[in-house]
């Protein structure tokens, strides 16, 4: 299972995934995880996925150039 870590809110990280956002403990995502990273769910805990998560910058990047070009 993927998804993509929304925000930290208290004891409780919130993961988005197929389009809907699921509160999940904090105990179950891996230390290095921050707010934007893709994380991938590995013997119950979530893990940071860094080629997916650059790629992913990399995309949004693009179309935010795209929109403020000159």
């Amino acid at each position: 299972m993927r998804g993509i870590v929304d925000r930290f809110e208290g004891d409780f990280a919130v993961i988005e995934i197929d389009g809907q956002t699921h509160d999940v403990s904090k105990s179950a995502v891996d230390a290095s995880v921050s707010v934007g990273d893709v994380v991938t769910l590995v013997e119950g805990v979530w893990k940071p996925d860094h080629t997916e998560t650059k790629d992913r910058e990399k995309q949004i990047k693009k179309l935010m150039d795209d929109v403020w070009e000159d």
